[in-house]
């Protein structure tokens, strides 16, 4: 009798445990996704191009980066990671996706150069590791660093607690303190430190 009550309790927590796995129900671009449970994730520590869903121009790659997403996670089951902040300012969650496997998502979609570095303090958990992934994929120039920068600049304004990298004209970039301020050469330098493109000027 109590071996088919410890039967029972042990068939009653395996299919707890399948019924809470988390599918991937819909991928919208290169770094969010929607779950089974109906909540949005945001990928950490990371950036793809940007798609314009009104039909206007989207970003170079960007609906390329949408379909590697897609073909990793689409109605698959994933795990996910926390940093030190769980949402961002729209209410989705904000994480280290996981496949079956063990690879990480966020950092396959760097390596594969469809989606650079974006460091958002404090959630700095993996960092180095998308760092290292993005130097590989710049060094192979596959993906968006197949592309020569647009209207190279002399110089370019980095800032330090931001980890955003700008044009000497952008007013974001002038208005950087002394403290927080780093010039980079090029555009390609400051993304080799893990910086990334100020969203306004674009560099």
């Amino acid at each position: 009798m109590e071996r088919k009550r410890v039967a029972g309790l042990l068939l009653i927590a395996l299919l707890t445990l399948s019924a809470a796995r988390v599918y991937v129900k819909q991928v919208y671009d290169g770094d969010t996704v929607a779950l089974s449970t109906g909540e949005k994730v945001r990928y950490i520590g990371v950036d793809a191009p940007e798609i314009d869903h009104q039909g206007g121009k989207s970003d170079f790659l960007a609906h390329e980066a949408r379909q590697i997403n897609a073909k990793l996670v689409q109605g698959k089951p994933i795990r996910m990671e926390f940093d030190q902040e769980r949402n961002d300012r729209h209410g989705r969650l904000l994480a280290y996706v996981f496949l079956e496997n063990g690879a990480m998502v966020n950092e396959l979609l760097v390596r594969r150069g469809v989606a650079r570095v974006l460091p958002k303090p404090p959630n700095l958990k993996y960092f180095s590791l998308l760092l290292d992934s993005q130097r590989q994929a710049m060094v192979e120039r596959v993906g968006i660093w197949q592309k020569a920068p647009e209207k190279p600049e002399p110089y370019y304004i980095g800032n330090s607690d931001s980890y955003r990298f700008h044009r000497p004209s952008c007013p974001l970039g002038k208005a950087v303190s002394g403290r927080h301020r780093v010039r980079f050469e090029t555009a390609y330098k400051a993304s080799w430190e893990g910086y990334s493109p100020c969203m306004q000027c674009k560099p």
